[in-house]
């Protein structure tokens, strides 16, 4: 099994092209299943859960191509046609690796009128059930049962727009619940809505596709439609992604220009970043992070929120961070229950960091240094990898497929900026 091995210490300088989303760019090839028509995706990311989600696709009869002028051009967009839906399954082996194939369902339901779909699998980092996903499809009229390891939805005569109030604004249900409305009959509105950039892409590709959505704060309004057709869409820049690089410049004390992210998206992370001490400016096609500091890492507390609030797929990634501050921070984990499993890693490097609850109090200047240690999820794996760029000495990590999960060429772009960074095979 692949590990990396990194040697900290080194200032992190120079340009990182900021990838496609991942969360965005998921959601947004499973559309494709709305229309027989061609739709075509710029800016998709190389990662192992487009790889796992382009197999579930080709399952259900897609037909998914890359349109390369050359043969060298890798990021070249790809088109995806499901004129014909040759199987309305979506086993237990690609769906288990990741949550986000469990949106197929609102799909194939609005389409198909029917769908058979292994219940998900993803990061181990809390129980996040897909009861309200379904909870939502029985209001628009389908049946639902559980049956075997699979949820089988059903809606003989097409589902019909009715008012969705969820008991929270998860991220998943609002994007699956958008997807089965647009095709159905009458007008949906679901309350309590996410309002993720993630989601509003989906949305932007969704009205391209021939969708009629209106947001009104966190209420999202869709008139059914007979049907959709294709179009082409550019997937919104790796938000997360971007903060992460972000974390590594300031972490080392480093300087990197961010090329391609969209700082509107990050506006809370990046005060954060500034308050503590840091300077970010906006560029012509990014921002830049300044990593330098005449004074102290301030420390700060942070409540894991639904957007626009601190978003938790960076949780892990600001506790590397402050375990270098001058004083006590706390960061409260209000979004999953299990996702502080980086911290037993962090620790065995050098942290200082105490769980209470849903809280982990991190007291700072610990002087980190490099152990062995193991990827938990996709989210924690990236948090050990920041730590070891500051940390003495070598560190090896394991498990690092969570890492080809969600972000690309991580390697090569922390090489090109001065890292001593290395995949072990």
């Amino acid at each position: 099994m692949d590990k990396i091995r990194i040697i900290g210490g080194n200032r992190l300088n120079g340009k990182v092209s900021i990838s496609g989303s991942k969360n965005s760019s998921l959601p947004i090839m499973i559309s494709s299943i709305l229309t027989d028509d061609v739709l075509q995706i710029h800016n998709v990311p190389k990662l192992t859960d487009i790889k796992t989600l382009t197999f579930i696709l080709e399952e259900l009869g897609a037909s998914i191509n890359q349109i390369r002028v050359k043969k060298s051009d890798l990021s070249a967009p790809i088109s995806i046609n499901v004129a014909n839906i040759s199987s309305t399954t979506a086993g237990y082996e690609n769906v288990s690796k990741m949550r986000a194939s469990f949106l197929v369902i609102g799909a194939l339901l609005a389409r198909e009128g029917y769908a058979r779909v292994s219940m998900p699998g993803g990061c181990a980092i809390g129980t996040r059930p897909v009861d309200i996903h379904l909870k939502g499809l029985k209001t628009l009229g389908a049946d639902v049962k559980v049956e075997k390891g699979f949820v089988i939805v059903k809606a003989k005569k097409g589902l019909t727009g009715n008012y969705i109030q969820l008991e929270k604004p998860s991220v998943g249900a609002t994007q699956n619940l958008i997807m089965a409305s647009t095709l159905a009959k009458g007008e949906t509105k679901i309350s309590n809505a996410s309002i993720e950039p993630e989601v509003l892409d989906l949305i932007d590709c969704l009205k391209k596709m021939g969708a009629n959505i209106e947001i009104n704060k966190k209420n999202i309004l869709i008139d059914g439609q007979e049907t959709l057709h294709g179009a082409s869409h550019s997937v919104m820049s790796d938000r997360i992604e971007a903060a992460t690089f972000a974390i590594a410049a300031c972490i080392t004390r480093g300087n990197l220009i961010l090329k391609g992210c969209d700082p509107r998206n990050l506006e809370l992370p990046l005060y954060l970043l500034r308050n503590i001490g840091f300077q970010i400016k906006d560029t012509d096609d990014g921002i830049n992070v300044d990593g330098y500091l005449t004074n102290e890492i301030k420390p700060i507390d942070l409540i894991t929120e639904p957007y626009p609030g601190f978003p938790t797929d960076l949780q892990a990634q600001f506790m590397a961070l402050l375990t270098q501050a001058h004083g006590v921070s706390v960061i409260n984990e209000k979004i999953f229950e299990n996702r502080f499993m980086h911290v037993q890693e962090l620790v065995r490097m050098g942290a200082d960091i105490y769980l209470d609850g849903d809280k982990a109090i991190i007291t700072g200047k610990a002087n980190l240094v490099g152990a062995q240690v193991m990827a938990t999820d996709l989210r924690a794996s990236v948090s050990l990898v920041i730590a070891a760029l500051c940390a003495e000495g070598e560190t090896l990590i394991n498990r690092v497929y969570h890492l080809d999960r969600g972000f690309e060429n991580l390697e090569k772009k922390l090489s090109n900026c001065g890292a001593e960074i290395e995949r072990i095979r």
